[in-house]
């Protein structure tokens, strides 16, 4: 049996830590992988692995039917879809988009009406598992869309994530699941980075706490990942405090839209949005823990040379 990989060719646009790290699950998938990104330094790096680079989205768009679009947010997405050189411009009708940024659900319903009128099929296929399982090709997907355009992207779903999750055959279902992992993640990284404080304030040994707290009933999968970043007093950046500023944002206008108070979300925002306000935007998300170090004595654990 022929493997599927070796007769399609793939885009992504997007060549961040996700979209880099799916690019070349794909590319190692044995997938003809086509990537593009603003960034010059991303283009060769992706280049420099044996995959194709194009000069702008269009190009992407006219050498394939699939693309995934795995940039930051909606302006961003509006811009790869619609914008000067973009993929509506050159994509064979019945092409297919599958759009992985976190945006909010009202903007995935519409821009699956959007991209119908241009004659183009939608997945709303937002992801989540961090750089290192994009690279490993174990994302977990949460999708929404036309059975078809399921059927359609199988493969190439099954070359980048572990878990491919199908919550509906309309976009929307899946941007909205995202919100509520989105809304527990932020919570959670506030909550341990708070915690942390509160123990390093107290006089405790951070890397005793964290040892304890990781085999009690306190523990969540955020403590446990993201306090070893502060134990290391290294915040190079897996994922930014930014990325929360934002994606914390559209949860926080979601709820006024269902005119549903989220006051826990609110409370991590305002922590996010002071952290990134006092210059820590581009650095890991653990690093909203720096807000504590601003408004205290709080000493934290400094980097090792």
């Amino acid at each position: 049996m022929e493997n599927p990989a070796q007769q399609q060719t793939v885009g992504v646009i997007g060549l961040g830590s996700m979209g880099m790290g799916s690019a070349l699950a794909l590319h190692d998938a044995g997938f003809d992988v086509i990537g593009y990104d603003v960034s010059a330094a991303a283009r060769e790096k992706f280049s420099a692995a044996g995959a194709r680079v194009a000069e702008n989205p269009a190009a992407v768009a006219a050498a394939t039917d699939i693309i995934f679009v795995v940039v930051v947010n909606s302006d961003q997405v509006d811009a790869v879809l619609f914008g000067a050189d973009s993929i509506s411009t050159t994509m064979a009708a019945g092409g297919l988009v599958i759009q992985c940024a976190t945006v909010a659900p009202s903007y995935a319903r519409s821009l699956g009406k959007r991209l119908a009128e241009k004659q183009l099929e939608l997945l709303d296929a937002p992801i989540s598992g961090g750089s290192v399982k994009a690279r490993q090709g174990k994302l977990s997907v949460m999708a929404s869309g036309a059975p078809k355009n399921f059927a359609r992207a199988a493969a190439v779903l099954e070359a980048v994530a572990e878990k491919v999750y199908r919550l509906g055959d309309t976009p929307g279902a899946g941007s909205s699941v995202k919100l509520v992992n989105q809304h527990l993640a932020g919570v959670h990284i506030a909550a341990a980075a708070e915690a942390m404080a509160l123990g390093i304030s107290m006089g405790l040994d951070p890397a005793t706490l964290y040892e304890v707290i990781t085999h009690s009933a306190g523990n969540s999968w955020m403590f446990e990942n993201r306090v070893p970043h502060i134990l290391a007093g290294d915040y190079t950046p897996h994922s930014a405090v930014d990325i929360f500023v934002k994606d914390l944002g559209i949860v926080h206008t979601t709820g006024r839209e269902q005119t549903l108070p989220l006051p826990l979300a609110a409370t991590a925002l305002l922590q996010f949005t002071a952290a990134s306000s006092a210059g820590h935007g581009r650095e890991d998300d653990s690093a909203v823990i720096k807000v504590y170090e601003h408004l205290s004595n709080l000493k934290l654990p400094a980097k090792k040379d």
